[in-house]
Order: C-alpha cells, then sequence, then structure tokens
C-alpha cells in the first residue's frame, strides 16, 4: 500500500519529472539517428546553434515564454517539444495511478512505480524516432530489454526467490518468442509477397516489451497494436494519406499496447479483445 500522504505527492511529483524528462527524450529523439551526443554539446538552437539559457529550457513554460521562436534567430520551434514534454508527464501520472500485474501479485507499489516510469521512458524515444524515420535504434530496445528483465529479477525476488526464477524464465522466454515470432513473420513475408511486413526493430521491441510484460502480457499487447494498426492503416488509405504499399512505423502501436497492458494488466485487454472478437 502506498502511504495516503503521498497519493496526492507522487503525482504532482511524477507530472514534474515526467516534464523534465520529456525535454531530454526530445533531445535523444533528435540527436540520436543524426549519431550526436545526447549530452554535450547543451541545449542549442539548431538554425543559429546559440546555447539555450535555463528559463528556455523549463518544460512547456519555456516554449510559451519564447512564443514559440528562438529568442536570438527568430527560427520557429516546433510545437512537437512541448508537446512530447505534456505527454512525457502524463504517462508518468499514468504510470504512478497504474494496477501493473506482470511483476507478480506482490510487487512493492512504489518498486513498481518505478519501474513503469523507466520502462515508459523508454518506448517514448523509441516511438518518436519511428514515427519520423521507420526506424528502431537496435542499443535502446537491447538496454531496455536488460533493463526490463533486471526489473522482472529484482521485483520478483522481493517476492521470494521461487516467484523470481518463474518470472525471469516467464519473461525471458517471452522476450525470445517475441523476437523469433516478429523474424519468422517478416520473413514469412518476403517470401510470400516479396517485401517484409515487418522490420526487423519491431521485433527487438517485442523482445523487450517480452522482457517487461511476460508471455500473455506480450500477446496481448501484440493483439493491441494489431487491432490499431489495422484500423490506422484502413482510415490511412481510404483518406488517401496512405498509399497502397507506403510502409507506415508499426513501433507505436507495440509501445501503446505494451503500455495499455502495463497500466491494469492483461485481463481487462483480453475481456474487451474477447467482446470484440
Amino acid at each position: 500500500m502506498i502511504e495516503p500522504n503521498l497519493t496526492i505527492a507522487l503525482p504532482i511529483a511524477a507530472a514534474i519529472l515526467g516534464a523534465c524528462l520529456g525535454s531530454f527524450l526530445n533531445v535523444v529523439a533528435w540527436r540520436l539517428p543524426r549519431q550526436e551526443s545526447v549530452v554535450l554539446p547543451p541545449s542549442h538552437c539548431p538554425r543559429c546553434g546559440t546555447q539555450l539559457q535555463w528559463f528556455e529550457n523549463v518544460p512547456v513554460f519555456g516554449w510559451l515564454w519564447l512564443r514559440g521562436h528562438c529568442r536570438h534567430c527568430g527560427a520557429p520551434i516546433s510545437p512537437r517539444y512541448p508537446l512530447v514534454e505534456l505527454l512525457s508527464a502524463g504517462l508518468w501520472v499514468a504510470v504512478t495511478m497504474a494496477a501493473p500485474t506482470a511483476m507478480g501479485p506482490g510487487a512493492a507499489p512504489l518498486a513498481l512505480i518505478g519501474a513503469g516510469w523507466v520502462l515508459v521512458s523508454w518506448l517514448l524515444p523509441l516511438v518518436l524516432i519511428d514515427l519520423d524515420h521507420l526506424w528502431l535504434p537496435e542499443p535502446l530496445c537491447r538496454s531496455g530489454l536488460l533493463l526490463g528483465l533486471l526489473f522482472t529479477a529484482g521485483l520478483g525476488w522481493i517476492q521470494g526467490p521461487e516467484l523470481a526464477r518463474e518470472l525471469i524464465g516467464q519473461h525471458l522466454l517471452a522476450a525470445g518468442l517475441g523476437l523469433v515470432g516478429f523474424e519468422a513473420v517478416s520473413a514469412l513475408a518476403q517470401k510470400v509477397m516479396g517485401r517484409p511486413a515487418l522490420g526487423l526493430g519491431d521485433a527487438k521491441l517485442a523482445a523487450l516489451l517480452g522482457a517487461w510484460l511476460g508471455l500473455i502480457g506480450l500477446g496481448v499487447a501484440v493483439l493491441l497494436a494489431i487491432f490499431a494498426g489495422a484500423i490506422i492503416g484502413v482510415l490511412g488509405r481510404l483518406s488517401g494519406r496512405l498509399g497502397r504499399h507506403q510502409p507506415f512505423p508499426f513501433g507505436p502501436f507495440l509501445a501503446a499496447g505494451g503500455f495499455a497492458v502495463w497500466l491494469g494488466g492483461p485481463a481487462p485487454w483480453i475481456r474487451i479483445l474477447g467482446i470484440v472478437s
């Protein structure tokens, strides 16, 4: 149980910390595909190169104060920056209020919240990069997978060595099946249709989610991703925004499915999918 006096303080702290981290994740999503350091140089205007002052970097409010333009050269600053900061803040608050089940029924609540913060903060830059470049960086997927296994082992060990061994075995299996399963689907599509249906990055992201969610959680997350992706794909093609064979990123759907499962466990989504089917 979380102490009653923390029930208000935690969401507020989560919103502030989430927004601050969202500012950094904007930098990661911009620089990593360009093979630039995410630490140096400090935040600067990409047009004139002027280093930003601390008050210009305050999440959301800095952008509002600058009215969406660099105060040195007047170049426009994309509204995506404050939107990502707000999204990150919202995700952190949602994690704080969630009831995940992937790490066992008796996992320490505060430790679960911390694990959830790490998970969404790993998924968000992957989503942004995939939307921009149709690419899921392997180093982020690999390190996210390892973190998932470490949190699984740690949170399981708190509940007992036997549960820790059981959870780590299940999550390792889920990660392996996620990787192999997606690669097999992509290879089969390549053979039948002459082009892969999924990128290899999607397979690595599925493995990451398996490490965090376990086998059932991964399965539900993938089903949610398929349903959502199919709906968006059909709407995109009907509206003319997507061409017949135009690829679009599947990583954001996988990440959203994984996040949805983390929030409340797979059981509610199994019931919903059962109704839909």
